[in-house]
């Protein structure tokens, strides 16, 4: 049974992954908008301007299918860490620092 609190972390991590997708599809577009933009004949691919428009569709929702991936995968691997094998930085920071 997942307990509630797991619930609500994946669920935030979910949120973070769609965000950092986000981010990174909104940096990319701009990028090579930027490109096609300046010259279109050599960055086009061959494509049209319609294509790219198929393009972006794709690429959106690909995007966002890794962005909840990667944000469930990352809940998991944390909540194995902090909740599971309750390891956290500060010790390790902590026992470095007096070192």
């Amino acid at each position: 049974m997942i307990s509630v609190k797991r619930k609500f972390y994946l669920f935030c991590m979910v949120i973070l992954g769609i965000l950092l997708s986000t981010i990174a599809h909104v940096l990319i577009e701009t990028w090579y908008i930027a490109l096609l933009i300046g010259d279109f004949g050599t960055y086009g691919l061959g494509f049209s301007w319609e294509s790219w428009f198929i393009i972006h569709h794709i690429a959106t929702v690909v995007l966002l299918v890794l962005g909840i991936l990667f944000g469930y995968w990352l809940g998991v691997r944390w909540w194995q860490i902090v909740y599971v094998e309750k390891r956290h930085w500060s010790a390790g920071w902590r026992m470095r620092r007096m070192s």
